[in-house]
Parts: C-alpha cells; sequence; structure tokens
C-alpha cells in the first residue's frame, strides 16, 4: 500500500472515532487530526507526481 493511501486510511479512522466519541473535545481533536492527515496525503501525492514526471532539458 502507498504512503497516501495508508494516510487516507489512517484520516477515515480518525473521523469515525471523532463521530462515535461522546466528548466534544477527543472529537475535535480527532477531527482535526483527520485533516492532518488528509494534508500530508496530498502533499505526498503531489511529491509522487513530481518524481514520476521526467524532467525535461530546456
Amino acid at each position: 500500500m502507498k504512503m497516501a493511501k495508508a494516510i487516507r486510511k489512517q484520516a477515515q479512522t480518525a473521523e469515525r472515532v471523532a463521530s462515535t466519541t461522546a466528548d466534544a473535545f477527543v472529537a475535535n481533536q480527532m477531527r482535526s487530526l483527520a485533516h492532518a492527515f488528509r494534508s500530508q496525503a496530498e502533499i505526498l501525492k503531489k511529491k509522487e507526481k513530481k518524481k514520476k514526471k521526467p524532467s525535461r532539458p530546456g
């Protein structure tokens, strides 16, 4: 499994925990964590695309 996909899966888990917990503070923390995971996954995806794209000589 690629790293970006694994991180997105962690974000889904954090969202699920946030929706099921009774503690509002913990729920907010888990939503923040999910958001951070998604942001990190996007960054990794962009880096992977740059690596795959062959550089053209100018």
